[in-house]
């Protein structure tokens, strides 16, 4: 056991050893008195002494002071250790229950007129989480991660903010040009979907994994995976794909695969300006079935004042029931 504010055990002893003194100054100068007194004249004062019943009732007496100061003493010094708070070490296990989601976000030039609507909606469906972990990858020619899997939303949203500003343009690189340019072709949804897949730690635990996939699915140049390829690879990952599109409506073909391929791994595709878009997807991914995720073992100091506040109270009381027999 560890005390926090130790030296309170030191104010409360310091007090005791006061009262202490208090009390024998003021014995002996109550004696003093008595001695100055003359003494009542009482006949046969020194038979009475001698008598069994006299001498039980002073020792009873006496036994019952000590004991009244014995537990003063004692609550006095309990008191003290419940004030400098006891605390003890504890093991914790942290476990994290909470679901991967990885927002997937295609930064090609056919999409930049919708880009800041989609991480607006990305915001949007920030406010919806309690405890998910949330990663970020970008991809064109080929895909960058913004940032890891993390539940620090005030670290997300600083993030999303950041790439959402860099579509004004105001740098002379925009932060989504950064590494997302460094292929043929432009706009390579197989690719960037297989690598937003792949930014799932933890592989061997049975996680629940979403990627929620923004792309217009126009796709310009070779891609080393098809779109349902990168859909087959996201199902055996056990990941799921929910796919916000812009556009569509507009190109039934495109928006047909797009479509297809987010429901073969057993999500689903949404048009970007549904109005039911945000909570339709917080709904499905959070009907899947969160599975715990143990963190690294950490040894806390917990208070634990409960047993020296039990037997400061059982001090007490036991103090007042013999105050109540000696009758002071």
């Amino acid at each position: 056991m560890a005390l926090n504010i130790w030296w309170l055990v030191l104010v409360a002893l310091g007090v005791l050893v006061v009262a202490v003194v208090i009390g024998v100054l003021l014995g002996l100068r109550a004696r003093g008195r008595e001695d100055a007194r003359p003494a009542a004249l009482v006949s046969r004062a020194e038979r009475l002494r001698t008598l069994p019943s006299f001498r039980s009732s002073v020792n009873r007496r006496m036994a019952l002071l000590s004991g009244i100061l014995a537990l003063g003493a004692v609550a006095v010094l309990l008191g003290g250790v419940v004030a400098a708070r006891p605390m003890s070490a504890k093991t914790i296990q942290p476990t994290d229950t909470s679901r991967d989601i990885m927002l997937c976000l295609d930064v090609s030039g056919s999409m930049s007129d919708v880009d800041v609507e989609v991480l607006e909606v990305f915001l949007e469906l920030l406010e919806g989480f309690e405890g998910e972990r949330i990663g970020l990858t970008i991809f064109n020619s080929s895909p960058v991660q913004v940032f890891p899997l993390t539940d620090d939303y005030t670290f997300v949203e600083q993030q999303l903010q950041n790439v959402r500003r860099s579509f004004d343009y105001v740098d002379e690189t925009p932060e989504h040009w950064v590494g997302t340019l460094n292929g043929p072709g432009a706009s390579l949804i197989g690719d960037g979907l297989a690598a937003c897949t792949m930014r799932f730690d933890h592989q061997d635990d049975e996680r629940s994994r979403s990627v929620i996939l923004a792309t217009d699915n126009e796709l310009a140049g070779a891609s080393i995976l098809t779109l349902e390829e990168a859909a087959g690879y996201a199902k055996s990952k056990g990941v799921q794909v929910y796919a916000l599109n812009p556009v569509q409506g507009k190109d039934a073909d495109v928006s047909a695969e797009l479509t297809n391929a987010a429901l073969l791994t057993g999500g689903q595709s949404y048009a970007l300006r549904e109005t039911t878009t945000v909570s339709d997807i917080i709904t499905e991914i959070q009907k899947r079935e969160a599975t715990a995720l143990k963190g690294q073992a950490q040894i806390v100091e917990v208070d634990t004042p409960n047993l020296w506040i039990a037997l400061t109270l059982v001090c007490v009381l036991a103090f007042l029931v013999l105050v109540g027999r000696v009758r002071l």
